[in-house]
């Protein structure tokens, strides 16, 4: 009898040792699970708010990696637009991408060097696992200079970090914007023919034409094929884009 009840208490601490072990273990594990999916709480952060899919005009794809970096690093984006950020974790271990300012991500980050195992979700965060990919709609309805970060301990103190320039909206830029589709790419000379749509600002009427660009950079950003919206003004006497972006 004393056997077994010695039997009895043991298993009785055991399991209450386990229990009270629980959160700790593995609430580090939970932060890169997938949640159930919840309303969007779209509350104003000086970054912006949170988008809705159908508004993302452009997708963007951002790869992490156990180098502990992201790709591409640097982002430009026009004040207003809605992006869909496509986050693919292509390392071992569990990745995030966190969208903030600096003040806010440093102080972030040091709770999570502190708190390993704290949990977060947010609407401007994407929790990855690895070889696994995932969502993030944002609005920069501010304009400004911005990062994104992964706040996983060590991560972050080891460079794990990106930037985000938010251009801003000046009056009638909007409008200036046109639609079209690439035809022909020619990096060597610097220029792309374009199918387009009207372009208010230049007073064109659709047709197919042949436009230079402002930076040869832009050129490997778009490809025969693609649907684009570009802005183009008159410079030096011949038309050039000086902003594309392929619409997907």
């Amino acid at each position: 009898m004393k056997h077994c009840k010695a039997t009895r208490v043991a298993g009785s601490i055991l399991a209450a040792a386990v229990l009270f072990a629980a959160p700790a273990a593995f609430a580090h594990e939970s932060h890169g699970k997938a949640t159930p999916a919840a309303a969007v709480k779209k509350e104003q952060k000086p970054w912006g708010v949170a988008g809705d899919a159908r508004d993302a005009k452009r997708t963007i794809e951002i790869a992490m990696t156990d180098d502990m970096r992201f790709t591409p690093a640097s982002i430009e984006i026009r004040q207003g637009e809605t992006v869909k950020f496509l986050v693919r974790n292509k390392g071992k271990v569990l990745h995030e991408m966190v969208i903030g300012d600096k003040t806010t991500l440093d102080e972030h980050a040091a709770l999570m060097a502190r708190f390993p195992g704290m949990e977060h979700d947010e609407p401007y965060m994407a929790h990855v696992a690895a070889g696994k990919q995932q969502s993030l709609v944002w609005t920069f309805n501010r304009a400004g200079d911005f990062d994104f970060a992964c706040l996983i301990a060590g991560h972050y103190q080891a460079g794990m970090v990106g930037k985000i320039k938010v251009a801003q909206l000046t009056p009638g830029a909007a409008a200036d914007l046109a639609e079209g589709e690439v035809r022909r790419v020619d990096k060597s000379a610097g220029k792309i023919t374009l199918k387009h749509g009207e372009i208010k600002n230049l007073d064109m009427p659709p047709m197919t034409m042949v436009f230079g660009v402002r930076d040869p950079a832009m050129l490997d950003k778009v490809q025969a094929g693609d649907k684009v919206r570009f802005r183009a003004a008159e410079q030096g006497g011949r038309f050039t884009v000086i902003e594309i972006d392929a619409v997907k």
